[in-house]
C-alpha cells in the first residue's frame, strides 16, 4: 500500500498544462494597502494608488456571465484608465455598496448611471489637479489613456503624476459631475475586452468556494429530511462516529413555514475531510418524519393546476369584451400547456465556509446575494449583522439558486456547534433534492378568430404557485407582480383581451430560477401562436407581425392593465415597444433565411419574447436523425439589450441562454413522489450534452440607443416553444408539454 496523496483541482490542472507543454497565463491582483499615502478614493469604488494603479471594486458576484469583466471595464471607461493598470477587487457584502444581488439580471441595467458617476467623479478630481498645475481651464482637459490631457498644449500628465493633488481637492456633488457623450463612452467599450478572470481560471489558480481552506477546518456534509418541512425520527449517531475521521454529529434545527432561506434541518455529520463525512452519513441510518407534505406527488398536481386554469381566476388584464368576442367568432382555437419543475443544476454544487466565534463570524461562500447570506447567519446565531464579514468567490453557475443562504446558515450553525471553522459541502444529490424549484405551471389559450380569420380575442390563464408562497404559506395565486413576466407586458395587437391567474397551493420551497416565470409564459405564448398560424394556414412570422401590430409603445390603458411593475422601471425608462420586439423578429427570420426554408426543406421553428426589459427572438432549426428521431442543427438569436457594456459577454450570455433554453426544452423537470424528488444526478437530471446543442449558433445583438436592459435571462425563454414548432414543422405533432422529449415519444 503506498501513503494517500491529496490531489487538489489546481495541481490536477497544472500537471495537465505541464504534461501538454502548454502556457498558462496568471493575473495576480494587488490588493488595497490600508493608510496607503495620498491614494486618490473618491467613493466605494474607485481607488487610484501612487503609482497610478487604479483599483476598481466589483459589487456583483461572477458566476460566469463576465461581470467582473463588465462593471468594472465601465467605470474605467468613464474614468478614462486603461485596463492593462486596474485591478479588480471584489467587494465583501456590505450595505455601502448599495444592492449586491447578482439577479434579475440587473447587473448592468440597475447600477449603469451610478457606476458611471463612481468613475467620473475620480475623472473630475484628477483633471482639476491637472487644470490646476497647468494653470488652464478644466474644461479644456480630458481623461484617457490613464492620462490627463490638454489637447491646445499637448501637454499630458499620467494618472500618477495626479493623485497626491487630486486627492486633497473636494469630492464633485452629483450635480457636479457631468458624465461623458454616450458615443464617447461607446468608442471606449467598444475594442473586445479581456475576460478578467479567464486566465486564473485556465490554469486553476481561480477561488471558488470548496477552494478555500482555512487552518483547523472540517468539513460537514448534513442529512437533510427527504421531504421539505421533515424532521428526524431516529439515527445511529454511534455508528456514524465509528467511521475514522469523523469527529462530531450535530443535529440541526427543523424547517418551518414560511420556509424563506432557513436550512431543511436534518443532522450534519463533522469530519476531517469530505470523503469521511460522506461516510459517516451513510452510516447515520435516519428514519424521516415526512410532516405535512410526504402526500405531494407531481403527477396529480399537474391534474389539479389543469383543473385550475378550467375555471375562471383573477383578472389582471383587461381589453375589450373577450367572452362576447369568444361567442362570435367564426372559430375559437384553444390549448393547455405545462411546464414541471426545474431544478437549477449548476455545475458547482452549494457549498460554504464558516468561522464563528462569538459575535465575529467570517464567511467564504459562493453566493449571489451576500447581504442575504449575511442577514440569514445573524438570524439563525441570533447576533447583530455587523459582526459578520462576507466574502464572495466565484460561482461556478448560479441561476438563482445561490441567492438563497440556507447553505450558509447551516454552516454557521455547525461552526458554532463544533467550535471550528467548517465548510458545509452539498453532493449533486442534494443540489437536486433540496433546491428552491422553479414554479411548475399549466396555462390555457384561447383564442376567437373572426370569419376572415384574423384574432379578435384573447384569453390567457395561468397557474403556478408563485414565489411569495415561500415566503408566506398563504399566498397560493399569482398576484399582477407575477404576471408582469410575459402575459401583462406582452405586445398585442387584439381588441379584445383578458389574462387571469389561477390557484396553485405551495408544495415545495419554489425560488428564483434564470428568467423564473417568462419560462413557461413563453413557451405557451410562443406555441399558441404556432397554433393559430396553422390553424390559419398562414406563416407563423406574418402571424406574429400582426398580432404584435404596429410600431408602437402601448400603455398602461393600451395594455389593459392598472400597473407594470417593469423589472423595477417606469415605463418612461422602458416602455413596452412593440417596434422593437417586431424588429428582432424580423432580424433573425431574416438571419435564418425564413423565406427559403420550404425550398431549402429546412424545418424551423419561431418564438419571440420580452423579458427583464429586453426583446429577444430566436429561431431553431432541426433535421431527421436515425439515432434519435432529430436533431437541432442550427440556431438563430437576435437580442435588443438597449445600450450594451461589453458586447462579447452579451453574446456569450445569448449563446449560454439559448444552450440552458435547449436543456429545458428537451429534458427539464423533476417529478415529485410521495414529497420526494425522484430525481439525482445528470444521469437522471439532464442537461444539454454536445451532440444536443446546435452544430452552429448565430448571435445578433441590435445596435440600440435605448438605456441598458437585462441580458443574462432575456435568451432563456423564447427558445422552447421555437424548438416545439421546429418539431411540428418536422414532425407534424404539437408539443404542448416539457420536457419535448418524453413528449414526442407519447404523441
Amino acid at each position: 500500500m503506498t501513503s494517500p496523496v491529496k490531489i487538489t483541482r489546481r495541481s490536477f490542472l497544472v500537471g495537465l498544462n505541464l504534461a501538454a507543454g502548454g502556457l498558462a497565463l496568471g493575473i495576480y491582483p494587488r490588493r488595497v494597502r490600508a493608510g496607503e499615502p495620498s491614494a486618490l478614493s473618491p467613493n466605494v469604488f474607485v481607488h487610484i494608488a501612487p503609482d497610478g494603479v487604479t483599483t476598481i471594486v466589483c459589487h456583483r458576484s461572477e458566476m460566469g456571465q463576465g461581470v467582473r469583466s463588465s462593471l468594472p471595464a465601465l467605470i474605467a471607461a468613464e474614468l478614462g484608465a486603461r485596463l492593462d493598470r486596474v485591478v479588480v477587487q471584489q467587494a465583501i457584502g456590505d450595505k455601502k455598496y448599495g444592492d449586491q444581488d447578482t439577479d434579475g439580471s440587473s447587473s448592468v441595467r440597475k447600477p449603469y448611471l451610478d457606476l458611471r458617476r463612481a468613475g467620473a467623479a475620480a475623472r473630475h478630481m484628477l483633471i482639476a489637479a491637472a487644470a490646476r498645475r497647468w494653470k488652464v481651464s478644466p474644461s479644456t482637459c480630458v481623461a484617457v489613456d490613464h492620462q490627463v490631457v490638454h489637447p491646445p498644449s499637448k501637454r499630458a500628465l499620467d494618472f500618477a503624476a495626479l493623485v497626491a493633488v487630486a486627492s486633497t481637492l473636494p469630492v464633485p456633488g452629483p450635480k457636479q459631475i457631468a458624465l461623458r457623450p454616450d458615443s464617447e463612452l461607446k468608442r471606449a467599450l467598444g475594442p473586445a475586452m479581456p475576460l478578467h478572470d479567464g486566465p486564473a481560471i485556465v490554469d486553476g489558480s481561480a477561488r471558488f468556494g470548496a477552494d478555500v481552506t482555512l487552518p483547523g477546518m472540517l468539513v460537514a456534509v448534513i442529512a437533510r429530511p427527504p421531504v421539505v418541512g421533515g424532521a428526524v425520527k431516529k439515527h445511529d449517531a454511534a455508528a456514524a462516529l465509528r467511521v475514522p475521521g469523523v469527529k462530531k454529529v450535530v443535529e440541526m434545527p427543523r424547517a418551518k413555514p414560511p420556509w424563506l432561506f432557513q436550512p431543511w434541518g436534518g443532522v450534519a455529520v463533522v469530519a476531517e475531510n469530505t470523503w469521511a463525512a460522506l461516510k459517516g452519513r451513510e452510516a447515520l441510518r435516519v428514519e424521516w418524519d415526512d410532516g405535512d407534505h410526504g402526500a405531494y406527488d407531481s403527477a396529480a398536481f399537474r391534474k389539479e393546476l389543469l383543473a385550475s386554469v378550467r375555471k375562471p381566476g383573477t383578472v389582471h388584464r383587461d381589453v375589450g369584451d373577450v367572452d362576447a368576442a369568444l361567442a362570435r367568432a367564426a372559430r375559437v382555437v384553444e390549448a393547455e400547456y405545462v411546464v414541471p419543475h426545474l431544478a437549477h443544476l449548476t455545475m458547482e454544487p452549494l457549498t460554504a465556509l464558516v468561522h464563528v466565534r462569538g459575535s465575529k463570524v467570517e464567511v467564504w461562500a459562493p453566493t449571489q446575494s451576500p447581504m442575504e447570506a449575511k442577514a440569514e447567519v445573524a438570524r439563525v446565531l441570533g447576533i447583530p449583522e455587523g459582526g459578520i464579514t462576507v466574502h464572495v468567490t466565484l460561482l461556478g453557475g448560479g441561476f438563482g439558486r445561490k441567492s438563497k443562504p440556507d447553505f450558509v446558515g447551516e454552516a454557521a450553525f455547525v461552526s458554532r456547534a463544533v467550535g471550528a471553522p467548517v465548510r458545509v459541502q452539498w453532493t449533486r444529490e442534494d443540489d437536486i433534492r433540496h433546491g428552491y424549484y422553479n414554479a411548475v405551471n399549466a396555462q390555457r389559450l384561447r383564442a376567437g378568430l373572426d370569419k376572415a380569420g384574423k384574432v379578435v380575442a384573447w384569453h390567457h390563464r395561468t397557474a403556478f404557485t408563485p414565489i411569495g408562497g415561500t415566503f408566506d404559506p398563504t399566498v397560493d395565486t399569482p398576484g399582477a407582480g407575477d404576471l408582469q413576466q410575459g402575459v401583462l407586458d406582452l405586445a398585442l395587437a387584439v381588441p379584445n383581451l383578458r389574462a387571469e391567474s389561477c390557484t396553485a397551493k405551495p408544495q415545495v420551497r419554489v425560488g428564483w430560477y434564470r428568467s423564473v416565470y417568462n419560462i413557461f409564459h413563453a413557451f405557451a405564448i410562443g406555441s399558441f401562436i404556432d397554433e393559430l398560424a396553422a390553424a390559419r394556414q398562414m406563416d407563423p412570422r406574418d402571424v406574429w407581425l400582426e398580432m404584435i401590430g404596429p410600431a408602437r409603445t402601448l400603455s398602461l390603458k393600451d395594455l389593459g392593465i392598472k400597473k407594470l411593475g417593469n423589472y423595477g422601471h417606469t415605463l418612461d425608462e422602458h416602455p413596452v415597444d412593440a417596434g422593437r420586439l417586431r424588429n428582432v423578429i424580423e432580424r433573425v427570420t431574416r438571419a435564418a433565411d425564413w423565406d427559403g426554408r420550404k425550398a431549402s426543406d429546412r424545418h424551423l421553428g419561431l418564438a419571440a419574447h420580452r423579458s427583464f426589459v429586453s426583446y429577444t427572438a430566436v429561431v431553431i432549426s432541426v433535421v431527421p436523425d436515425r439515432a434519435r428521431s432529430f436533431r437541432i442543427d442550427e440556431a438563430w438569436i437576435a437580442m435588443d439589450a438597449g445600450t450594451v457594456v461589453n458586447a462579447d459577454r452579451v453574446r456569450a450570455q445569448m449563446e449560454g441562454g439559448l444552450v440552458m433554453g435547449i436543456s429545458n426544452a428537451l429534458f427539464g423537470g423533476v417529478t415529485m413522489k410521495g414529497g420526494r424528488t425522484q430525481e439525482t444526478n445528470f444521469r437522471d437530471a439532464r442537461i444539454s450534452r454536445i451532440g444536443d446543442v446546435p452544430r452552429r449558433i448565430h448571435t445578433d445583438l441590435v445596435p440600440s440607443e435605448a438605456p441598458p436592459c437585462g441580458v443574462g435571462e432575456p435568451p432563456v425563454p423564447p427558445v422552447s416553444a421555437a424548438l416545439a414548432n421546429a418539431l411540428y414543422s418536422l414532425t407534424g405533432k404539437r408539443l404542448r408539454e416539457i420536457p419535448l422529449r418524453r413528449a414526442l415519444t407519447r404523441a
